[in-house]
């Protein structure tokens, strides 16, 4: 492609500059408008500069990626909602044997859950358990963060839906699922496995520090049941004891009034009620008088009497309640017990609740076998979230609020301005400056090749990156045969993935790992630029490589 005019050029390049500089830097003080608005803001220019029509501006969106991004968060918020995610971080904790266990289990789920649910996902729901995790059982948590991010990211590359480059190139070069799976497995597997290895020895000594085998123990038990609700409300914590404020003492008051209400006696426990109320209102006002506080601890000792009564006649009160609820339920109209009412209505909330996580795992493993199939990518998607939100049978405004339209808006925006930085013929021309050194049936074109690829990725990110080489990387190789061709499209797609973990810009995954770790409350940590980038080098470039390696002799 011939170069553009001089001016559309210039001003070409300075929309995309200017979105390069948002995308890397959404934070910049001159503009702090965020990736997104930077986006908008690249393609709006590239417009009004007139480097592409409006109309070709709207035919350069690409629906097929936006429609199965879409679908995709979706099914992944559905997941989160049936407690897919719960469970996996129960198999973090479950009869752990050890930091170095640890480490390894983490690798092993987010590498899978990545390729399943795109690796932003997997790091948004993972990274505060694994924080809480390693925290509780006294363990540095840089390298289970590391870990997190790393196999997340080279997870991602095994599936077309693992990530958002994977999209790009699984919808462009038409590759079906299958296919693409068993192309880049081999070097996700390998490559996973040396991750971990290098991850522990890099660590061996930080995570050799002994611990008391009783408090670990004691810890998984708890993460197990208590810390997997990150994402829902999480329960307050109670005293041991019930106090007057809370909930557990009024469920005791009803009970006992039911109780004395069967037998008659109305009075009494009103009486201990109104106290109670009393206490309430006097321990909320500390200038309350001698006379007001001595009432108060009276209503609290004859509260105490009430309940020491109930449990000391137990016999008689215990035979009482049995015959009321006896009676109830042989009744004239054979009617059932309250009791029973609310335990046949309890169990079947119960069933229902475990027949729609059923429905939502079907529907997603559906969606699986319709992508491996080989049935279009986008509608499969698409089909499976609207299949969840019929089977939810509810208003889904509040589970599609969760989707991130941000990311699509910027992809849309992003689309628009790559094709025009293409209209100016730059990237064109740099192209054929390069093609003939880095052609893909040589060993010395691979690594030019792998090496112009990982650097784009951290400088323009993946995504960019995908969108400006991938087209001439497959015409270049095409033109050797058509197993070329395919083999270029996942030597992109792999090495611009793995490319994400050379520093921590090279990937959002790598961003929210950090942005998540750095917001948790009481245990916060801080994953510096340079501690990522001291690890993320030598394990960028060995994992790149043993994956080209076995690439080549697909």
């Amino acid at each position: 492609m011939a170069m553009a005019a001089l001016a559309k050029v210039v001003l070409g390049s300075i929309a995309f500059g200017i979105f390069w500089i948002l995308a890397v830097f959404p934070a910049v003080p001159f503009l702090p408008i965020g990736r997104t608005a930077g986006s908008m803001l690249g393609a709006l220019l590239m417009v009004v500069f007139r480097v592409i029509p409006p109309e070709e501006a709207y035919d350069a969106i690409d629906l097929p990626i936006i429609g199965l991004l879409f679908g995709t968060m979706v099914v992944s918020i559905f997941l989160e909602k049936a407690d897919m995610f719960k469970h996996l971080g129960k198999l973090l904790a479950w009869k752990s044997h050890g930091s170095k266990d640890l480490l390894l289990r983490i690798c092993l789920v987010s590498a899978i859950s990545s390729s399943l649910f795109t690796n932003d996902t997997s790091c948004v729901v993972l990274t505060e358990f694994i924080l809480k995790l390693a925290r509780q059982n006294n363990l540095p948590p840089q390298p289970f963060l590391l870990a997190l991010a790393t196999s997340s990211n080279i997870g991602s590359a095994a599936t077309p839906i693992g990530n958002p480059q994977n999209l790009v190139i699984a919808v462009q070069s038409g590759i079906p699922f299958g296919k693409f799976l068993a192309g880049l497995f081999p070097a996700v597997l390998v490559g996973g496995l040396l991750n971990a290895a290098i991850l522990l020895c890099y660590f061996w000594k930080l995570l050799s520090v002994e611990k008391d085998e009783e408090v670990v123990s004691t810890v998984s038990e708890v993460v197990a049941e208590d810390d997997m609700t990150l994402h829902r409300f999480s329960p307050a914590t109670m005293s041991h004891l019930p106090s007057l404020h809370s909930q557990e003492f009024g469920s005791t008051l009803d009970a006992l009034s039911r109780i004395q209400s069967s037998s008659g006696d109305f009075g009494y426990i009103g009486s201990v009620r109104s106290r109670a109320n009393s206490v309430d209102i006097d321990v909320q006002n500390p200038s309350s008088s001698g006379i007001e506080s001595f009432r108060a601890s009276n209503a609290m000792k004859e509260t105490a009497e009430v309940a020491g009564t109930s449990q000391k006649e137990d016999g008689v009160s215990s035979r009482r309640v049995s015959r009321t609820f006896s009676n109830q339920s042989r009744g004239s109209r054979g009617e059932p017990s309250a009791l029973s009412f609310d335990s046949k209505e309890n169990l079947m909330e119960r069933w229902r609740i475990m027949l729609w996580k059923a429905c939502v795992y079907l529907v997603t493993l559906g969606m699986l076998l319709a992508l491996l199939m080989g049935l279009n990518m986008s509608w499969s998607a698409i089909a499976a979230a609207l299949a969840l939100v019929v089977l939810d049978f509810k208003d889904a405004c509040p589970c599609l609020d969760k989707v991130s339209y941000s990311l699509l808006i910027f992809f849309c925006g992003m689309f628009i301005t790559m094709d025009g930085f293409n209209k100016t013929g730059i990237p064109s021309a740099l192209w054929e400056f390069v093609e003939p050194y880095s052609r893909i049936d040589r060993a010395s074109g691979i690594a030019l090749l792998a090496l112009v690829i990982l650097v784009l990725s951290n400088l323009a990110s993946n995504v960019p990156t995908v969108l400006l080489l991938g087209g001439r990387i497959a015409a270049s190789a095409s033109l050797i045969s058509p197993a070329e061709e395919m083999r270029a499209w996942l030597m992109l797609a792999w090495v611009s993935t793995v490319a994400g973990n050379l520093s921590l810009l090279g990937s959002a995954a790598n961003l929210i790992v950090c942005e998540q770790a750095r917001r948790v409350q009481y245990f916060a940590y801080n994953l510096s630029f340079f501690s990522h980038l001291r690890f993320g080098v030598p394990s960028t470039l060995v994992v790149t490589g043993i994956g080209l390696l076995l690439m080549k002799s697909y």
